[in-house]
């Protein structure tokens, strides 16, 4: 787990599912006035696959504003050597294929120095972010487990359910998570946001240019850009 002061001097945004549409993310920047002398940035993972930019990932994960945690899709680049390739290529892996070996390990070095939570300090309480969900009732637990697990197997397993898990969203769970004031996930596409408790589902499909477009959430406000459209059906 990461943690992050709150800002004085800027605004704090989190940001859905990216999957390789850069330029689409930074017009979505410039469109809300992000200023990168002031501003920070948070993602909630899946940096990569699927889109055509992959390979600037590592341009933005140099970026002093910029600050993800690891993705389901990111894992697959942690663990490149031992993953199902055949299912990555499938959803969207075959650009890191047809990188080198030494390309290939200088990227899993990197994605492997992604957290798998962060939490920010805002002048109204706690944020917290995962890729999918935590699966514990409180952040405090998830912290604990995180930081000082019984063993590697287990620590695996509670990393894979906070990369992986759509229980809360497929089952429309409300209860939220206790220590915070809200928590920010992805993972899901949805036609919009979607809050249940205190977790705010902020995938609204960027990468589909199609029919998606991409969420930026203000951590000091929870107020969303584009704000939120009225009540529709909320999957993609």
């Amino acid at each position: 787990m990461k943690r992050f002061t709150a800002n004085a001097v800027g605004r704090d945004f989190a940001v859905g599912d990216i999957h390789g549409y850069f330029t689409r993310l930074q017009a979505a920047l410039d469109a809300a006035g992000f200023n990168p002398l002031l501003d920070r940035l948070f993602s909630v993972g899946d940096l990569i696959d699927r889109g055509p930019e992959c390979r600037d990932v590592l341009h933005w994960l140099a970026r002093p504003w910029f600050h993800p945690v690891r993705g389901n899709h990111d894992d697959y680049v942690v663990h490149f050597d031992t993953c199902d390739v055949d299912s990555w290529i499938y959803n969207g892996g075959s650009w890191f294929a047809g990188l080198s070996l030494a390309d290939q390990q200088a990227f899993s070095a990197q994605f492997a120095e992604l957290p798998i939570a962060i939490e920010i300090e805002t002048a109204h309480g706690l944020i917290g972010i995962v890729h999918a969900d935590c699966p514990f009732p409180s952040w405090e637990e998830l912290r604990i487990e995180l930081e000082t697990p019984e063993n590697n197997v287990q620590l695996t397993q509670l990393q894979n359910r906070c990369m992986w898990s759509r229980r809360r969203i497929d089952q429309l769970e409300t209860q939220g998570v206790e220590g915070l004031r809200a928590l920010v996930v992805g993972h899901t596409p949805l036609r919009r946001p979607v809050r249940l408790g205190n977790v705010i589902h902020i995938d609204t499909a960027g990468w589909k240019p199609d029919r998606g477009y991409f969420t930026l959430l203000n951590l000091d406000t929870l107020e969303t850009i584009p704000a939120m459209p009225p009540n529709q059906s909320h999957r993609q």
